[in-house]
């Protein structure tokens, strides 16, 4: 009996009960539906978790860019402060430029002025001595007072051998009946005859014959050899020149020397003639004024 029981074929499973095997392949079902889920939860989670992700990323790309445009616009910002200093800098650099500008132009006129009026000396004089008629003299001292000092009516005296008294040798826009001989110190005219002292306003005005507005002694040396009478300006010549004074100046010492020198070489046959007896009459200067080579 036992050994029918040794011999007896092993129980499979196919050999149990049908609830059982039900019950685990419900169970099997279940797991497997609950793992699905499962899975189904997780993927969602993920594909949730993936988009919040992804808004992460954009927001945080979002903020990258702004604070590089932060960045962006702070430095543009600084630049444009820079600008504004350097802009300042050289606004005050081009004020000061005009200004040293203004001051080299007005310096330039000033000297350009000085050069003109250095040039009207220059010519005034040049011309003054550069003839030997008496004519020509008197020609250039009339355009000196017409020309380059706004004279209109004037008239040049020139005292008479005796000393006494002076003639009228030149005039213009002037009665010459008016122009009677100026006896040596009667009068405003004798009197500036006598003293050598200038009359010169520092205002322009008019005057008369009688009443000059302006008197100019001629002089050689410390002598009076004459007189100029200066009557009216021309209607332009409002005020005096800076080169007036130097005007009057050169023609009040240097015409009455021109008119000798004109008037002696008129009355000899040449410049050689002329020269005739320079070296007895300079043996017969003091030897202070005798060539140096002579001197003791």
């Amino acid at each position: 009996m036992n050994e029918d029981a040794d011999n007896a074929p092993p129980h499979r499973a196919s050999d149990a009960p049908m609830d059982l095997r039900s019950e685990r392949e419900s169970f099997l079902r279940s797991f497997i539906k609950r793992g699905a889920e499962i899975t189904e939860e997780l993927l969602g989670e993920n594909d949730k978790l993936r988009g919040e992700v992804e808004l992460l990323e954009s927001e945080n790309t979002r903020l990258r860019t702004q604070l590089a445009s932060d960045d962006a616009m702070r430095d543009f910002i600084k630049r444009i402060d820079a600008l504004e200093s350097e802009k300042r800098r050289l606004l005050a650099a081009t004020h000061e430029l005009r200004v040293v500008s203004d001051s080299d132009a007005s310096r330039y006129e000033e000297i350009e002025s000085e050069l003109n009026d250095l040039a009207n000396l220059y010519i005034a004089a040049y011309q003054l001595h550069a003839s030997f008629s008496i004519r020509r003299v008197l020609r250039h001292v009339q355009d000196m007072l017409g020309q380059l000092m706004g004279a209109y009516g004037f008239a040049i005296y020139i005292v008479e051998g005796d000393g006494k008294r002076a003639e009228v040798i030149a005039h213009e826009h002037l009665d010459l009946s008016t122009l009677e001989p100026i006896i040596v110190g009667d009068g405003i005219l004798g009197t500036a005859l006598l003293s050598g002292v200038a009359k010169i306003p520092d205002d322009i005005a008019s005057g008369t014959v009688a009443e000059p507005f302006a008197i100019l002694p001629l002089l050689v040396g410390d002598r009076v050899v004459g007189v100029i009478s200066i009557v009216t300006m021309l209607e332009q010549k409002s005020h005096w020149a800076t080169v007036d004074a130097e005007l009057f100046k050169l023609i009040g010492e240097h015409a009455g020397s021109a008119l000798i020198a004109a008037n002696l070489y008129s009355s000899v046959d040449g410049p050689v003639a002329a020269l005739y007896g320079v070296r007895e009459n300079l043996n017969k200067r003091p030897p202070s004024v005798a060539p140096i080579a002579e001197r003791d």
